[in-house]
C-alpha cells in the first residue's frame, strides 16, 4: 500500500507537494493497519480543484514513476522523458519522486532525482524491523548496495545514464528489492493521458485485448486466473465476477460474447498468418429480444465502466494502486460513488488495493471521509500547490460537516473563482459603465 507520494518540478508541480495515505482519523474499518508500523492507511483518496490547478499532474507524475521503473531499462536511451515545470529555473533544475510503500508487510522508501540526461541520485531502504536499512545508494554511476546483496552485482553492468538502478535491479530476482520494484512499476493507470515522450511501446501487429475483454475471453490463459485465485477465499470464476460487476451498473447488458470477424474489414492490415481478433458483442436483453451491440455503439459511460471492470477487479485482487484521472468523465455519480465503496469496503476489498483519483463530481464528497479529501491550487507564478481537507482546523472541517456543501461555499479555496461582471462586458452583455 503507498503511504506517501511526494514530487517537485514536474509539470505545473514546481515546489515540492505530497500526497499522504495516512489515516487521521483512524478509527473506522477503511482504514488498514500493519503490524510493524503506527499508522493505519487509507484505502482512498480523491483530488479536487479548479480545471487547469494541476489535479492530473499530481496522478501524473506517480504514474511517470511507475512507468519509469517499469521500463526505463528497456526505453531510456539518449534522454530522460521527464516533464519539468517550464517556466523560470524549472527546465534546468532537477526533478524528484519520492515514495513509501508497504510492500509484503515491510515498509520501503525510494528517491529518485534526474534531469534530461541523467539519473543523479536514487535511493531505495526498507524497514524491516522500523530500522532503516540502505538496499542501495547511487550517486550518477557510482552505485552501492548492502552487504550481502551480492545477486545485485550485475545491475552495475546494466547500468547506464538513463537507467534506474531499480529497473536494472529487477532482473535479478532479489527478494529484498524485487517485490516492490514490481509493486511500484504494476500501478494501474486510468484516464491518465500517456504522452508520446514516456509512453509504453506498444507491440506491432493486431492491439491486444483490454484487462477487461481478457475476463470475457473464455479462450484465456491460466495465468489471468492465477490473478483470482486464493486459498483463503472461495474460488471465483474471474468472467462471473466482470460480469456481476457490468450487471452492477444497471446498463442493460445481460450477457458478453467474443464472435469471429471473417468480414474483409478484420483482415485490413493484418499480418500474413495472424487471424483477425474477435469482435465483442455485448449483449441486450429488452422484453424477451436478446440483440448484441458493438462496444463501440454503447454510450460513453457505458464504455468508461466496461474499461474500469478489468483493472477494478485486477487491483482487488492483488492488492494493487489503481489511479484514476476524472473518475467523473461519462460515468454516473452513483457510479462512481459505488466504485469507491468497492475499495473502502474490507469485504470487497482484503488485500488492501488503493484507488486515487480526480473529479470535480461534489457529490462524491459525501462518501469521503476528510482525510481522503486533497485540494489543488494554482498560485501567482502558475505552480500548483497541494493541500489536505484534513489540515483545516475548527469547524471548518469537523468530522460531520457536510463537505460538499463547504467546498461549494469555498471555505476551503480550490473551486473556481468566476467573476460575472467581467465575463458579461466582454461578451458585451452590460455596458463598460454599468
Amino acid at each position: 500500500m503507498l503511504l506517501r507520494f511526494e514530487v517537485s518540478n514536474h509539470r505545473s508541480i514546481l515546489e515540492p507537494v505530497e500526497l499522504s495515505m495516512i489515516a487521521v482519523d483512524q478509527d473506522r474499518p477503511s482504514a488498514r493497519g500493519f503490524d510493524l508500523i503506527t499508522e493505519r492507511v487509507l484505502s482512498i483518496a480523491g483530488i479536487y480543484g479548479p480545471n487547469a490547478s494541476g489535479k492530473s499532474n499530481v496522478v501524473e507524475a506517480l504514474a511517470w514513476l511507475s512507468s519509469a521503473v517499469g521500463g526505463s531499462l528497456r526505453t531510456w536511451e539518449e534522454f530522460i522523458p521527464r516533464e519539468p515545470f517550464r517556466f523560470g529555473g524549472g527546465p534546468e533544475t532537477p526533478s524528484t519522486y519520492e515514495v513509501e510503500m508497504v510492500v509484503e508487510d515491510v515498509r520501503y522508501a525510494y528517491r529518485v532525482d534526474v534531469n534530461d540526461s541523467e539519473v543523479l541520485f536514487e535511493g531505495l531502504y526498507s524497514y524491516p524491523e522500523r530500522r532503516r536499512r540502505v538496499l542501495f545508494e547511487r550517486d550518477g554511476l557510482e552505485i552501492h548496495f548492502r552487504r550481502g546483496l551480492g545477486t545485485l552485482a550485475g545491475t552495475r553492468e546494466l547500468l547506464t545514464p538513463t537507467t534506474l538502478a531499480l529497473s536494472a535491479a529487477m532482473r535479478f530476482g532479489e527478494p529484498e528489492v524485487q517485490p516492490f520494484g514490481r509493486s511500484l512499476a504494476g500501478i494501474g493507470v486510468r484516464g491518465v493521458r500517456r504522452r508520446a515522450a514516456w509512453r509504453r511501446v506498444l507491440a506491432a501487429g493486431a492491439p491486444a485485448l483490454s484487462s477487461t475483454e481478457r475476463l470475457f475471453d473464455e479462450r484465456g490463459s491460466d495465468a489471468q486466473a492465477s490473478l483470482f485465485d486464493d486459498t483463503d477465499f472461495a474460488p471465483v470464476n474471474p468472467r462471473e465476477s466482470a460480469l456481476a460487476l457490468l450487471r452492477f451498473a444497471d446498463l442493460g447488458i445481460d450477457d458478453v460474447q467474443f464472435v469471429e470477424d471473417e468480414g474483409d474489414d478484420a483482415r485490413i492490415s493484418m499480418p500474413a498468418g495472424r487471424a483477425p481478433r474477435p469482435r465483442l458483442r455485448l449483449m441486450h436483453r429488452v422484453a424477451g429480444q436478446e440483440l448484441p451491440f458493438d462496444l463501440a455503439e454503447e454510450s460513453a459511460g457505458t464504455q468508461t465502466w466496461f474499461a474500469l471492470i478489468g483493472p477494478t477487479l485486477g487491483a482487488l485482487r492483488s492488492g494493487r494502486i489503481l489511479l484514476f484521472d476524472e473518475i467523473d468523465a461519462s460515468l454516473h455519480p452513483r457510479l462512481s460513488a459505488r466504485l469507491l465503496e468497492l475499495f473502502q469496503d474490507p469485504l470487497t476489498n482484503p488485500y488492501g488495493a488503493q484507488l486515487i483519483f480526480t473529479t470535480h463530481d461534489t457529490s462524491l464528497l459525501n462518501h469521503l471521509n476528510r482525510d481522503e479529501v486533497w485540494l489543488t491550487e494554482k498560485g501567482a507564478n502558475g505552480a500548483t500547490t497541494l493541500t489536505a481537507l484534513a489540515e483545516y482546523g475548527g469547524d471548518k472541517v469537523r468530522r460531520s460537516v457536510n463537505l460538499e456543501k463547504a467546498y461549494l461555499q469555498g471555505r476551503f479555496g480550490a473551486v473556481p473563482e468566476l467573476d460575472q461582471i467581467v465575463l458579461r462586458r466582454v461578451l458585451g452583455l452590460m455596458s463598460s459603465g454599468a
